[in-house]
C-alpha cells in the first residue's frame, strides 16, 4: 500500500501509532502485541534496541538505557527543568555547541553522543517500522503529535526528527486537538449542535488543557494552557526518593548513588502507581536491592497522595487558567475529557471533579491511544483519504505562547497574543530608537512576561545599513508568520530603502547540513540493526540445529552404531561450544560452523531412516 498516511503520539514514556482504514481508526500494534510500545533506546555492545526490548533490560544497563527524551527536546542544557531531570536520570547528558545537551552511551565499545532529535527519531523509526509491518513497505507521509504547550524551538526539534526517521511530516498536531477529533467520533451518534469541550491531557512527562469548541467538523481551540514538566514521571520521582530515604533509615545505606538498583526501584515504583490506582494499598518488593539487602515495604494509595499533593493540584492550574483565557464559565463545558495514562489516578480526578462542581468525567476514549487516533485522522484528511464522517474537517488550532520582540528598555512588544487562530500573518511597524543609528537588532521571544529577557529568546537577526535620520524617523515593518505547525518565521523590512532580513527559529537547531548527515547515519543504524537481527536468526537456526540433533540420537528408537553417536556428539558438543565463545561471530562464519555440523551429522541421521 503506497502512500498511506499514519498518525503518531510521540510520547515522554510511551508512543501510538495509527491509520485510517476501512472507515475507521486502526491503532497498530507492535511486535509484541502491544498497541503502546515505550519511548526507550538503549546501546549494547552488540546491539541497539528500541521500544519494549530497550525497556525489559533497562535495569541492567542502566547508564546507556535512553528515555524521557521528550524532556529535552527543543531545551538548552542550562534549563531548570533539564538540570533537575539531570540528577535523577542515570544516563549522562553533556553540553554541546550553543548549550544544545548530548546523551552520551557506549554502544559497540565506542563512547557515542546522541542529540534529543535523534534518540526522538530512533522511536518514530519503530512507530514507521511498526506500521509498515501491519500495511506494507513505504510508509512516509506521517502527522506527529505534540503537547499544545510546546514552544517554536520544541516543534522545530520534533519535526527535524521527523526528517531524520526519513518521515515527510505533513503536520504537528497539538495532542489535545488530536484528542478532541477522537472524543467528536466516538460521540458523533449521540452528540449535535455547539459543544464546549475542556480535554485534560495528563501523560508521562507534560499535562495540556484545551477549550475546544465543536460544531459539527469544526473544531475551535479556544484556549491552551499547561506544563511540559509535569507528568507521570514526576509523581514516580516523589516515591523513588520516599523509598531511598525509607531504605535509607532501615539500612543506613545510601541507595542513590547506585543507578541499577534506583531503576529497578523506580519501575516497581512505576508499577505500584498504576496498582493504586485500583486499589488501596500495594508493595514494592526488591530483593538485594543495594549492597545484599533486600527491601519490601508497603505503601498505601492515601500516602501516595499525599507525596503528591502539591503535583496533583499544580495539574488543575492550567485548567484555571484555560477558562479564564477562553472566557468561558466552567458550567458552560459540556464535557471534560481525560485522556493520557496519569488521568486514571484516583485523586487527579476527584480533584477535576470538584473543580468542576462534581461533574462527571467523560471516560469513553482510551486515553492511551486517543492523541493517536486523532492524528491519524488529520493524516486521512491531509492525505485526501477518509469518509464523509472526517472529509468536512477543520481545526482552527491556536498559538500556545506570547509572541513578541525586544524593544527600547528591554521590554516585550507582542506582535501575536497568545491564543491566537493560526495559521496567522500579523505586521507590526516601530521606529528607530536612537538618532543616527545605522544598525537595529530585532530579537524575537516567546512568553507571557512584560520583560523580554524573562521570556524564552527563539532569535535574534539585524538590519544593517539604515541611512542616517532623527530617532524615530525610519520606520519598519516587521513581519510574524505562523504556519499550521505553529513553527513561527519573522521578516522585517526598512521602509525608505527596502533593506529586508529574515530569521527563522534556529537558536540550537540541527543545520539542514546536519539533518541530512543524521540521515545517513539513521539509515546505516538500520542497516546494522537488520545485520544484528540475521545474525541473532542464524545463530538460533545453528543452536537449534545443534540441540536437535543431540535430542535425536539420545531419544531414537532407531538402532545406531555406538561410533556414528559419538561422532554426532562430540561434534554438536563442539558447536555449542564455539557457540557460547563466539557471541559475536560473523553471520558467514555461524552459517560455516553449521555447514560443517551438517556434513557429520546428516549422513548418520540419513541412514537412520
Amino acid at each position: 500500500m503506497v502512500g498511506r498516511a499514519i498518525g503518531i503520539d510521540l510520547g515522554t514514556t510511551y508512543s501510538c501509532v495509527a491509520i485510517w482504514q476501512n472507515d475507521r481508526v486502526e491503532i497498530i500494534a507492535n511486535d509484541q502485541g502491544n498497541r503502546t510500545t515505550p519511548s526507550h533506546v538503549a546501546f549494547t555492545d552488540t546491539e541497539r534496541m528500541i521500544g519494549d526490548p530497550a525497556k525489559n533490560q533497562v535495569a541492567l544497563n542502566p547508564t546507556n538505557s535512553i528515555f524521557d527524551v521528550k524532556r529535552l527536546i527543543g531545551r538548552k542544557i542550562n534549563d531548570d527543568s533539564v538540570q533537575s531531570d539531570m540528577k535523577l536520570w542515570p544516563f549522562k547528558v553533556i553540553a554541546g555547541v550553543d548549550e544544545k545537551p548530548m546523551i552520551e552511551v557506549k554502544y559497540k565499545g565506542k563512547e557515542k553522543m546522541f542529540s534529543a532529535e535523534e534518540i526522538s527519531s530512533m522511536v518514530l523509526i519503530k512507530m514507521r517500522e511498526i506500521a509498515e509491518d501491519y500495511l506494507g513497505p513505504c510508509v512516509r507521509d506521517a502527522v506527529v503529535t505534540v503537547p499544545a504547550y510546546f514552544n517554536d524551538s520544541q516543534r522545530q526539534a520534533t519535526k527535524d526528527a521527523g526528517t531524520i526517521a526519513g518521515l515527510n511530516v505533513l503536520k504537528i498536531l497539538n495532542e489535545p486537538t488530536a484528542a478532541g477529533i477522537a472524543y467528536d467520533l466516538d460521540k458523533k451518534a449521540t452528540s449535535s449542535g455547539v459543544n464546549n469541550v475542556l480535554i485534560f491531557d495528563l501523560g508521562g512527562g507534560t499535562i495540556d488543557v484545551s477549550i475546544l469548541t465543536i460544531n459539527g467538523g469544526t473544531f475551535e481551540v479556544k484556549a491552551t494552557a499547561g506544563n511540559t514538566h509535569l507528568g507521570g514521571e514526576d509523581f514516580d520521582n516523589r516515591m523513588v526518593n520516599h523509598f531511598v530515604q525509607e531504605f535509607n533509615k532501615i539500612y543506613k545505606k545510601d541507595v542513590s548513588g547506585n543507578p541499577k538498583a534506583l531503576r529497578r526501584l523506580r519501575t516497581s515504583c512505576e508499577r505500584a502507581k498504576r496498582t493504586l490506582s485500583s486499589t488501596a494499598r500495594t508493595s514494592i518488593v526488591e530483593d538485594s536491592l543495594h549492597e545484599g539487602f533486600d527491601f519490601n515495604m508497603s505503601i498505601t494509595r492515601a500516602k501516595f497522595e499525599e507525596l503528591n499533593m502539591d503535583l496533583f493540584k499544580k495539574c488543575m492550574e492550567p485548567v484555571e487558567k484555560c477558562l479564564t483565557v477562553a472566557k468561558i464559565d466552567k458550567n458552560m463545558v459540556n464535557e471534560v475529557v481525560l485522556v493520557g495514562g496519569s488521568t486514571r489516578i484516583p485523586k487527579v480526578q476527584s480533584l477535576l471533579q470538584d473543580l468542576f462542581n462534581g461533574k462527571e468525567l467523560c471516560k469513553s476514549i482510551n486515553p492511551d491511544e486517543a492523541v493517536a487516533y486523532g492524528a491519524a485522522v488529520q493524516a486521512a484528511v491531509l492525505n485526501g483519504e477518509g469518509n464523509e464522517k472526517v472529509k468536512g474537517l477543520v481545526l482552527l488550532d491556536v498559538t500556545p505562547l506570547s509572541l513578541g520582540i525586544e524593544i527600547y528598555g528591554g521590554a516585550m512588544n507582542v506582535v501575536i497574543p497568545r491564543n491566537t487562530i493560526i495559521p496567522i500573518k500579523k505586521e507590526k511597524v516601530y521606529p528607530t530608537g536612537r538618532d543616527n543609528q545605522h544598525t537595529v537588532a530585532f530579537k524575537v521571544y516567546a512568553g507571557e512576561r512584560t520583560r523580554a529577557s524573562g521570556n524564552n529568546l527563539l532569535g535574534e537577526f539585524f538590519l544593517r545599513g539604515i541611512p542616517p535620520a532623527p530617532r524615530g524617523a525610519i520606520e519598519f515593518t516587521v513581519c510574524f508568520d505562523i504556519d499550521v505547525n505553529g513553527i513561527l518565521n519573522v521578516s522585517a523590512e526598512e521602509k525608505t530603502t527596502g533593506n529586508k532580513n529574515t530569521i527563522t527559529n534556529n537558536k540550537g537547531r540541527l543545520s539542514n547540513a546536519e539533518i541530512q548527515r543524521l540521515v545517513r547515519e539513521a539509515e546505516i543504524y538500520k542497516l546494522e540493526d537488520e545485520e544484528h537481527k540475521r545474525k541473532v536468526e542464524s545463530r538460533n537456526l545453528f543452536e537449534n540445529y545443534a540441540y536437535n540433533m543431540k535430542d535425536t540420537i539420545n531419544s531414537t528408537d532407531w538402532t545406531l552404531a555406538q561410533v556414528d553417536k559419538q561422532k554426532i556428539e562430540d561434534a554438536v558438543n563442539n558447536a555449542i561450544e564455539w557457540l557460547g565463545i563466539n557471541e559475536l561471530a560473523d553471520i558467514e562464519y555461524i552459517n560455516d560452523k553449521m555447514k560443517d555440523l551438517e556434513i557429520v551429522c546428516n549422513p548418520i541421521i540419513t541412514k537412520m531412516h
